[in-house]
């Protein structure tokens, strides 16, 4: 389903600020795979996932998606098969739009722009049945402005609408980092159970390591744009904390030192 060909992307080539951030990333997802990618600051998570979504050019390598070579499509003509969710719960919805028309605009998502906008009604039962599943009590909310929502709220109206029409790959940046721990848990419960029921292809990205063992199929450490450590199965799910943070000092030849992954350890 997803396929990454030794990615390598620099920024601010030949300047003081150079950085290298991905360096010969290869990666290959099978359809329903569930990856979670942790890391320290810098690490190369998110570069990962705008290379996929074709934020920018990568340097040199290649992406393909479903068998087909996308690598050098721009990211609008890959948002039609590629579903996001960002770690700001503001993103990604437009907030003076009802949760209604939101779900419209999703779920039109690269159909051909006509002059007829209304929602049907058979539309409006469908979304009704769409959030009754989140368990938020959206669903009798449909003509409230989105901009009314809580952030919880907000992010679980923005994993359904990027899940509505099912995407190749889901990908999600740090989609809970910006919620408090009890919205947080509640929106990677339905990340699951959608990502389940759908069978989806997704890459999580988080900072959390308690979080990267208990989620997904499989799990990936990445270092200085590298992956250093990737696991899956029965190994993934024996996981412990501990011996994460172990296998990252013998795979970087050095102990972690990001605040916000220590941090993780010690509310796990």
């Amino acid at each position: 389903m997803l396929e990454l060909i030794d990615i390598k992307k620099t920024f601010n080539l030949g300047t003081i600020n150079e950085k290298k951030a991905l360096d010969g990333v290869s990666i290959k997802l099978d359809e329903g795979d569930f990856v979670t990618i942790i890391g320290g600051n810098g690490a190369g998570k998110s570069t990962t996932l705008n290379a996929i979504a074709g934020v920018w050019p990568t340097d040199s390598g290649s992406v393909i998606i479903g068998g087909k070579n996308v690598t050098g499509f721009p990211e609008h003509k890959r948002a039609s098969f590629i579903g996001r969710v960002f770690q700001d719960p503001m993103t990604g919805t437009a907030a003076t739009m009802e949760i209604q028309e939101n779900l419209a605009l999703a779920a039109r998502r690269g159909n051909s722009r006509g002059l007829k906008w209304g929602i049907t009604k058979k539309e409006r039962e469908e979304y009704h049945e769409q959030l009754k599943m989140l368990d938020l009590g959206l669903e009798d909310r449909m003509s409230s402005k989105v901009g009314l929502l809580s952030g919880g709220q907000r992010q679980a109206l923005t994993l359904l609408m990027a899940t509505l029409k099912k995407p190749e790959i889901l990908l999600l940046d740090e989609h809970t980092a910006a919620l408090d721990p009890k919205t947080a848990a509640k929106v990677l419960e339905l990340s699951d159970k959608i990502i389940a029921e759908h069978n989806l292809t997704a890459m999580m990205v988080t900072h959390n390591m308690g979080d990267a063992i208990k989620h997904g199929n499989r799990l990936i450490m990445m270092n200085e744009g590298k992956i250093i450590y990737d696991v899956k199965g029965e190994e993934k799910k024996k996981l412990t904390v501990d011996a994460l943070l172990k296998k990252f000092e013998e795979a970087s030849g050095k102990a972690l030192s990001n605040d916000r992954m220590l941090f993780s350890k010690e509310t796990d």
